[in-house]
């Protein structure tokens, strides 16, 4: 049997996927709901997408959208790298929308285009990689922590300690992942 190479596919996930199933029991209110939840993911993948090419092209954005624009003109102003990738380890790594580190300030932004409850925990991980990563101690440098949602900039001051604690979480879980990946558990 000589099987397709569907190479468009690659990096895509279907909307009726096997390996997220549970839409065959669904009725038509449930899958139309979560058709609606698929599209508005994609939407916000589109508008990050977006977002990252005004910014690296020095695009500021009108009001239209004052979400996006506070978002695109923000990370401009403050020249932030976009979708910029942080590693700890092959267990603990991720993407920051924004970012930069400058004078002894570290600024994460993140972008959401969803509606749901939002928390800085994840930020709060970012800078914790970030300080892991470039052997950085949180309680020698400030950090600024934004949220850009329905219209509205959500900023938290990092608190050094918290961060601390995610780093110790981060190295901990680590060592233990590898411990169960090498049978030692």
């Amino acid at each position: 049997m000589r099987f397709n190479r569907h190479l468009d596919l690659e990096g895509k996930h279907a909307f009726l996927s096997p390996s997220n199933h549970h839409w065959v029991n669904y009725d038509d209110q449930k899958l139309e709901a979560r058709f609606w939840s698929f599209k508005s993911a994609a939407r916000g993948t589109a508008l990050h997408e977006l977002a990252k090419n005004a910014i690296l092209l020095n695009v500021k954005l009108s009001k239209a959208n004052p979400t996006l624009s506070m978002y695109v003109n923000d990370a401009l102003h403050y020249n932030m790298n976009v979708e910029q990738s942080l590693f700890y380890s092959e267990n603990c790594f991720g993407t920051a929308d924004a970012i930069c580190f400058r004078r002894n300030v570290l600024r994460i932004h993140d972008l959401k285009t969803g509606v749901g409850k939002t928390s800085f925990q994840q930020l709060r991980v970012y800078a914790a990689i970030f300080c892991l990563e470039y052997d950085i101690d949180p309680t020698l440098i400030k950090t600024d922590l934004r949220i850009y949602q329905s219209g509205e900039v959500l900023i938290e001051e990092g608190n050094p300690e918290q961060i601390l604690y995610i780093m110790d979480k981060i190295v901990y879980a680590d060592q233990y992942i590898e411990s169960m990946k090498e049978g030692g558990l």
